[in-house]
């Protein structure tokens, strides 16, 4: 899979993750791919959430982990 490949198929990831997101007033944006490694912004309620850890580790890194081939991890942009 080419760079472009993966960054469609974090996108596509990404858009299947929203909605659970959103549902909680939170919203999830992809700022890049870069060595390994997906760089997300959490916005709305999401910011200073308790829940933003487990969030972060169990919803959109175990994820993206799990379905993109690639991708090694995910960090969170302020």
């Amino acid at each position: 899979m080419n760079y472009e490949e993966i960054i469609a198929e974090i996108k596509e990831v990404i858009k299947l993750i929203r909605p659970y997101i959103n549902r909680d007033g939170g919203d999830l944006e992809f700022v890049k791919f870069e060595d390994g490694i997906v760089y997300v912004k959490l916005q709305g309620a999401c910011v200073g959430c308790a829940g933003f850890e487990s969030t972060m580790s169990d919803l959109i890194e175990d994820t993206l982990l799990e379905r993109v081939p690639g991708v090694i991890g995910v960090e969170h942009i302020w």
